[in-house]
């Protein structure tokens, strides 16, 4: 109980640090790369309960994030649906879809389960970009049912634009910062609770876990199902944040990226994973302006982590 206390607290001091930030850098280019982080940091904390506490070796996860950005655009473009009832339909379809993969992949085990869940992404992108049959007929031309490579946009807001003016991103910030918080808040509590007890025990020794009653398949679906709510609402959220949702959402260098974020904050702990987001895209920015050097960049840091610092930047203090 001590750790969640200390956890909770080291949640909510940050939080309350980044509430303020808007009041002393206004600059609405660090508040939307901010707001970026947000999201990057919903998401792999996260991967992190499925990848580092529970072991499933997912590649998943964009697709999961696509479902919620697809479902709100679908919803606020068909429907007319306001955004933040669209937002929590998508995260829980993204849920039910989650369950179906798992359901799916998870009697698999180790690269199995990536190669599988990677294939599923791969699907599901390819029935995206090969949709090009008409199911609207707009002023704009002919839209498919999944928005085809163009994807989808004007399909609704969050209602800031109205209230706040030309300081909307702001709102938006709060917005994200929000769900970070509850994102961060759930994973702690799941990770120091009995269900992470069970994800860790059925990681590190899945025969000793299973012969004392902890059912893998049933505590897997558990973890991939709930991660995948998270997941889905930071889809949905960057779906809202930038008015526009196309195939460029089941990129797998954005996927690569996330994942480096893992390794390089530390898998299977609670700060981890932003850690490691605040570091990459710290260094990603900074090397915005070197072109192809820019990757290489990238890579080389991720290979510095993996040799000298295989436990990640959480593990420094070990």
């Amino acid at each position: 109980m001590t750790g969640v206390r200390r956890d909770v607290l080291i949640c909510l001091a940050l939080a309350a640090a980044m509430a303020l930030l808007p009041a002393m850098v206004g600059t609405r280019y660090v508040i939307t790369q901010i707001t970026l982080f947000f999201i990057w940091g919903v998401v792999v904390t996260q991967w992190n309960l499925v990848l580092g506490v529970a072991g499933i070796f997912s590649l998943a996860q964009m697709a999961l994030f696509a479902v919620g950005a697809y479902g709100t655009a679908m919803l606020g473009y068909y429907f007319g649906w306001p955004m933040p009832l669209a937002m929590l339909v998508a995260a829980l379809v993204t849920v039910a879809v989650s369950m179906l993969i798992g359901l799916a992949c998870l009697r698999l085990r180790g690269p199995y389960v990536a190669l599988l869940t990677l294939a599923i992404a791969q699907v599901i992108y390819l029935m995206v970009v090969n949709d090009t049959g008409c199911f609207t007929n707009p002023p704009s031309g002919c839209m498919p049912l999944f928005g085809g490579v163009r994807g989808f946009s004007r399909f609704g807001d969050l209602g800031f634009r109205a209230i706040l003016g030309s300081k909307w991103f702001i709102g938006q910030y709060y917005v994200g910062l929000a769900l970070l918080v509850l994102a961060v808040l759930f994973s702690i509590l799941l990770i120091r609770g009995p269900l992470g007890l069970a994800f860790k025990a059925l990681r590190d020794n899945p025969g000793y876990a299973m012969s004392r009653g902890v059912g893998q398949l049933k505590y897997q679906l558990w973890v991939f199902g709930l991660s995948a709510f998270f997941t889905g609402l930071a889809g949905a959220f960057y779906a809202v944040q930038f008015g526009v949702v196309g195939p460029i959402v089941f990129s797998l260098t954005m996927l690569l990226f996330l994942l480096a974020m893992i390794v390089v904050g530390g898998m299977g702990t609670i700060w981890g994973p932003l850690l490691g987001a605040a570091l990459l895209m710290l260094a990603d920015e900074g090397m915005r302006e070197m072109g192809d050097w820019r990757d290489i960049g990238l890579g080389l840091i991720l290979a510095l982590f993996v040799i000298t610092l295989p436990r990640g930047l959480a593990g420094l203090r070990r």
